[in-house]
């Protein structure tokens, strides 16, 4: 896999070690965090990796990684430096609504039709208009991700006091985070989310290219492995 090389590109910090003290030298300014998260219900969840294991192993997996994901950014959010909106599929809205309480999750919006990118972006205008509007920054990241740990959200929030574009790169070609500073969220909210080949190997570098045209400020977090087939999994051992 490989990455463009763009005028502006930050140092990359792939294979920096994090450093849990230096995300508390500083005030951090709060965000909005987006859960991207999918019901998971027998059969049509984790797909490919239902076909390895079974439809049942996989719904159990992806229930552990949404509620591991939310465990993760409540603790955060009790620090006071985000807060959470779950944006669901596979469940209507009342279902929805009662799901999102058993999580502990205040915030949740229907993530609806369209592509990824489309839903994506619907997230951000729906939280915008909301009573969390006064939120600067938004984060939004999948729940597909065993490894993911408060660290990465406190290392975001650093890199956005100085960046207007944040990525993590996955092992698939495509992200695992995507986080906007208020000021590209104001200018150019549709760049993220055009032209893009959902679920392609090269999502991350087409998103890279939507920005080529406009002076940004941007950095990767570290890069981590979505957990979509078994060869994910074994990719972690």
């Amino acid at each position: 896999m490989h990455f463009i090389n763009l005028k502006k590109k930050k140092n990359n910090s792939f294979s920096k070690p994090y450093n849990s003290s230096y995300f508390f030298s500083f005030f951090l300014e709060k965000a909005l965090l987006i859960l991207m998260a999918k019901w998971h219900a027998y059969g049509r969840c984790k797909t490919r990796l239902a076909r390895d294991i079974g439809k049942i192993c996989s719904a159990k997996i992806q229930k552990k990684m949404t509620e591991h994901t939310v465990s993760v950014a409540k603790s955060i959010e009790k620090k006071g430096l985000i807060d959470i909106s779950l944006a669901i599929t596979g469940l209507g809205l009342k279902k929805s609504e009662r799901w999102s309480n058993e999580l502990g999750v205040k915030n949740f919006n229907l993530q609806g039709k369209g592509c990824l990118g489309e839903r994506m972006r619907r997230q951000i205008l729906i939280n915008q208009k909301s009573k969390l509007k006064k939120t600067r920054n938004i984060i939004l990241i999948g729940t597909d991700l065993p490894d993911f740990c408060h660290l990465d959200i406190l290392n975001t929030l650093t890199k956005l006091k100085k960046n207007d574009l944040i990525l993590g790169p996955s092992n698939d070609g495509g992200y695992w985070l995507i986080a906007f500073s208020e000021k590209l969220l104001t200018t150019n909210l549709y760049l993220p989310f055009i032209n893009i080949k959902w679920g392609s190997k090269d999502v991350l570098e087409q998103t890279i290219n939507n920005f080529s045209s406009i002076e940004l400020e941007y950095e990767f977090l570290q890069r981590k492995i979505d957990i979509d087939t078994i060869e994910d999994i074994d990719k972690r051992k």
